[in-house]
């Protein structure tokens, strides 16, 4: 992880969700099968945890799986889940042209 340039922090964190697996698996994360990780993935979302933080987990495991294990076939395995972003309270307040980001291409220049 040092060599890929990781900070202290996220190798910390990669290392914790990697001991939440095998607290989970009640014995090594090397062991891990695929419905084992299945399984983890399922309870972390029963259990409440964000989406965001659920990702960060399965970085911290495809990294671990791929590069520390090679084992790709099992990182394959592992589910990225998408959330929908919300944009910043007035952003779609009014279109982007009549808040002057409108260039004028086109039009000599002169905007609309």
């Amino acid at each position: 992880m040092t060599m890929r340039r990781f900070s202290r922090e996220t190798q910390r964190n990669y290392l914790g969700d990697i001991g939440r697996l095998a607290a989970f698996l009640e014995r090594s994360a090397d062991t891990a099968s695929t419905e084992d990780l299945r399984r983890f993935q399922v309870a972390m979302q029963e259990g409440g945890v964000g989406v965001p933080t659920m990702n960060a987990v399965v970085s911290a495991l495809r990294f671990f799986l791929v590069h520390t294990l090679d084992r790709p076939d099992l990182a394959r395995k592992l589910v990225r889940l998408r959330y929908p972003r919300t944009l910043p309270d007035g952003a779609l307040s009014r279109p982007a042209w009549r808040r002057g980001s409108h260039s004028g291409v086109g039009s000599g220049g002169r905007g609309l």
